[in-house]
């Protein structure tokens, strides 16, 4: 495992020089503009051939406060790797990885209703967990707990 990492981490040195391996997972700490290249590197050079899922990390306060977070598996060499950038609340946008991966084009759209992130290239960042009209994203630390959502009405059966 550790050869794989090695070769990752000398292949990225100047994308992610602080990469480390974390929990068994090599990390990648990349500029939000590298991402799509990073990811598509990873892919068709180091085999990171299954996309896990994406997720965001919400630090309150900070100049970049969200931390994008994507993980990715190898069939072949059979590790994980996480790729992670920071983004700032005025302008929560990254790379879409669809064009890679399209199991991206549904996890993406749960992070998107979850902390908001925009993912650049996602055509359909419709809500697929909350409803239409839902106001705000519930996994950011500022919602608040209580908050009442408007009720909707339920959609006739087409049937």
């Amino acid at each position: 495992m550790s050869a794989v990492f090695d070769r990752i981490k000398d292949a990225f040195a100047r994308e992610a020089p602080g990469a480390a391996v974390s929990h068994g997972i090599l990390v990648l700490a990349v500029a939000p503009a590298d991402v799509l290249a990073v990811v598509a590197r990873l892919k068709e050079e180091f085999g990171f051939d299954l996309f896990l899922d994406v997720t965001a990390v919400d630090w309150p306060g900070e100049p970049l406060r969200f931390e994008v977070v994507w993980h990715f598996y190898s069939t072949r060499d059979f590790v994980r790797v996480r790729v992670k950038t920071r983004v700032p609340e005025a302008d929560p946008t990254v790379d879409s990885l669809v064009p890679l991966y399209g199991a991206a084009r549904f996890m993406e759209r749960e992070c998107h209703d979850m902390y908001g992130i925009v993912f650049r290239g996602n055509a359909d960042l419709r809500p697929i967990l909350l409803y239409e009209g839902f106001v705000g994203h519930p996994l950011r630390k500022d919602y608040p707990k209580g908050r009442e959502q408007p009720l909707v009405p339920y959609r006739e059966d087409p049937r």
